[in-house]
């Protein structure tokens, strides 16, 4: 398989143009990938546009790559996001690198009440920037057309205003409803997550109250950092797009 790379400022492309990837993506292709002229890339925008073509030129600073095919894919309806509580050991890391991998259209980080991980301060935005980062890795790793969003850090109170809009999904093992008899309908859908401490009671009555769905997996009690990912795959068949 080609090598694929993100250039975000790419806005459009034709067969024949020449197109370039500069900075830090450069500079990996060409000293850690070792891609050389003559080789394969496939050149991406995180916004639907997915160029192929051949390496005319690759310097560390500078690749430049002949435009073979140029196929601009548009966004899957409804979108599937993904609210993950902060959790410790790296674990709400670990599901935003595998939803994205599966298919994730966006990701919201949430500090739930028993969320042991907190960002405040300088954090909020370090942390932002590192769900991003690895979101953007897994992107480039799954070759997908689409870079998903982070959104903002939100508290339970701005989660349930989220239920309005959207078709809210609460993963909860003592849920009434399977996630597998769930009907999808035009609304993006939202998958809560809890902590590893699970929801606690006041804040599945909150979004609950707002318009949420409690809905378990299954029989078993799955990890915050499995939980989504399970859930995303699940979803990505219901809805047709696996």
């Amino acid at each position: 398989m080609a090598h694929f790379y993100l250039n975000e400022s790419l806005a459009s492309a034709e067969v024949g143009d020449l197109v370039e990837l500069t900075g830090p993506e450069a500079r990996h292709a060409v000293t850690v990938s070792r891609v050389h002229a003559g080789d394969k890339l496939v050149l991406g925008n995180g916004s639907g546009l997915v160029l192929g073509g051949t390496v005319a030129e690759a310097e560390p600073s500078r690749l430049t790559v002949t435009v073979a095919e140029a196929v601009q894919h548009t966004r899957d309806q409804p979108g599937i996001w993904l609210v993950q509580a902060l959790a410790k050991g790296d674990r709400d890391e670990m599901a935003v690198q595998a939803v994205t991998e599966l298919g994730i259209d966006g990701v919201i980080p949430w500090s739930a009440s028993r969320s042991i991980v907190r960002w405040e301060g300088s954090k909020v935005a370090k942390g932002r920037e590192r769900w991003s980062a690895i979101a953007r890795e897994a992107t480039k790793q799954s070759v997908r057309p689409w870079l998903p969003e982070v959104a903002d850090l939100v508290s339970t109170k701005q989660l349930a205003q989220l239920a309005a809009s959207t078709q809210m999904l609460v993963l909860d093992p003592e849920g009434n409803e399977t996630l597998t008899s769930v009907t999808v309908g035009d609304r993006d859908v939202v998958v809560v997550v809890g902590p590893e401490g699970g929801i606690a009671p006041g804040e599945l009555d909150l979004l609950t109250g707002a318009g949420a769905i409690r809905v378990r997996l299954g029989d078993n009690v799955l990890r915050t950092s499995t939980a989504g990912p399970a859930a995303v795959a699940v979803l990505s068949a219901k809805l047709g797009r696996w």
